[in-house]
């Protein structure tokens, strides 16, 4: 299995970022997309790749932000083909803490290409998309200040428009999350794969010891971590000094599990 990070905040080869997440899958002899970015960006870093986004046979979603979700027109566009999954919320209303939009563009919603997930979806006998009403949460974590509009009322985002992929080749589990909004310890708690690749949604949280009791508990898990994105770049360097297999998947890099 190779991944290749086509947007992410971060580069170290110099390919230009946003803030926002791409990722390019190569598993079982298929080709998928993991999330769009916010613009354009993934497209133009897979041609400086050389990956040939046409060749993709399937888009998935992790949930319904634009740093996630933005570049969905573009895929379509210079893909004819592939289906795009995701979550029968992701099309609701959701904001910042400041209250500006923070979600989809509600114009695609009509697309024939998008396929709405809900619970378990077995997209293939390696495949499989989980929504995050499978975790069952031993923390609470809040809404880190997003809302989300419901019946027309502004409330704490719950992120019930988030999934995760979860990829099984030769003997090994891959999950793919996007920013782990609902908790990366209950993501943890609820798969304990082999492998995780993606976001913690850690940047925001001070370099103290509830981070190290956080990077202590994601230890103990016989799991390879590799966090890009929302973790924050301060958050990382902090964590690894705890934790013996955590790196760091920026714009550019690929890696084969």
């Amino acid at each position: 299995m190779k991944i290749t990070s086509l947007a992410e905040n971060t580069s170290a080869c110099g390919m230009p970022v946003e803030h926002g997440l791409s990722l390019y899958i190569e598993t079982n002899g298929r080709k998928l997309l993991f999330d769009s970015g916010q613009s354009d960006l993934f497209a133009q870093n897979a041609k400086r790749l050389g990956v040939d986004l046409n060749t993709v046979e399937l888009m998935v979603l992790s949930h319904g932000h634009y740093d996630h979700g933005g570049g969905i027109q573009i895929f379509l566009a210079v893909n004819g083909h592939a289906p795009v999954y995701l979550n029968r919320h992701a099309f609701e209303p959701h904001f910042r803490g400041d209250g500006t939009y923070n979600g989809l563009d509600t114009a695609l919603m009509d697309e024939p290409r998008l396929r709405f997930t809900e619970g378990v979806t077995r997209l293939d006998e390696h495949l499989t998309l989980y929504d995050a009403e499978a975790l069952e949460p031993i923390r609470e974590w809040g809404s880190f200040g997003l809302t989300a509009e419901l019946d027309g009322v502004i409330v704490p985002d719950d992120f019930r428009h988030e999934q995760y992929l979860m990829i099984e080749e030769n003997g090994k589990k891959v999950l793919i999350s996007g920013c782990s909004h609902k908790g990366i310890m209950n993501i943890m708690n609820r798969f304990a794969p082999d492998v995780l690749v993606g976001g913690f949604h850690f940047f925001k949280l001070p370099l103290d010891d509830k981070l190290t009791q956080y990077a202590r508990e994601l230890d103990a898990y016989d799991t390879d971590y590799y966090t890009c994105h929302c973790t924050g770049e301060e958050q990382f360097r902090f964590m690894k000094q705890t934790m013996r297999r955590l790196s760091y998947l920026s714009t550019g890099q690929t890696i084969e599990i």
